[in-house]
């Protein structure tokens, strides 16, 4: 089946919405490669990988990017290499505008966030990057499931329209294959199929961002505390998924 060249629209995305309703991930990645051939997967190097494994197995050289956001672990930054060395991708590796980095640091310092809250660093090292990055796609698929955030991810769709990045003369379509899975059925998946992962797992971190807003979470937390620990709680998004202005 071709690209989608219609521009789709709330209905045709509510009859796939519905026609993937009782979808396995497989099934709804395969899907969207199929209708989208401008499409590309968001890896942050935590367990989407899950994601990138799948697509990989449908579509060699499929288009897989990572925000580098030049604070990330370095055990983050070796494990996006071990999966472009793993799977049959097209991986790219997106930055932030230097200019905007520096002044930034010059004018608050490399922590102001913990003072100033997490959105103006996140605006600048994660959604401008992705905001450029997705203006060459018609779709993008991530690893986003309900049950990570209870206040803000829990009515997160199998596919919608990306409502923060798209615009009236191009609508940008999000799948998120993973949605209706829970961490243990991604983690059980993980395993039987051997994917690597990035050994921070190993070590308490199971929400994995940039290395100074994120900690390894004790037993019984939820799995995204240990993202930016020191803000409101309800709020743990950056402004990748969701409007945060």
């Amino acid at each position: 089946m071709p690209e989608h060249h219609a521009k789709p629209n709330e209905n045709t995305i509510s009859q796939w919405r519905q026609d993937l309703a009782d979808a396995s991930p497989q099934t709804i990645v395969a899907f969207a490669l199929e209708k989208f051939k401008h499409i590309t997967i968001s890896f942050s190097g935590a367990e989407d990988v899950a994601l990138v494994q799948m697509a990989a197995k449908i579509k060699p050289n499929v288009s897989v990017f990572s925000l580098d956001t030049g604070r990330l672990h370095p055990e983050t930054y070796q494990f996006i290499e071990t999966i472009r060395n793993t799977y049959p991708i097209d991986l790219k590796i997106s930055f932030p505008d230097p200019a905007a980095v520096s002044e930034l640091t010059q004018q608050k310092g490399l922590f102001s966030f913990y003072q100033d809250g997490h959105k103006e660093c996140c605006a600048i090292r994660k959604v401008a990057p992705l905001r450029i990055m997705l203006k060459h796609y018609n779709a993008w698929m991530t690893g986003q499931r309900q049950d990570q955030s209870p206040d803000t991810r829990q009515n997160v769709e199998v596919v919608q329209l990306d409502k923060a990045f798209s615009s009236p003369q191009k609508p940008l379509i999000k799948f998120n294959p993973l949605a209706r899975w829970s961490s243990q059925q991604v983690w059980d998946y993980i395993r039987a199929e051997d994917i690597p992962y990035n050994p921070l797992h190993q070590q308490g971190f199971t929400s994995i961002g940039c290395a100074p807003c994120t900690k390894p979470v004790l037993p019984n937390q939820h799995e995204r505390e240990g993202r930016w620990w020191w803000e409101e709680a309800t709020q743990k998004e950056c402004g990748l998924h969701v409007r945060t202005e």
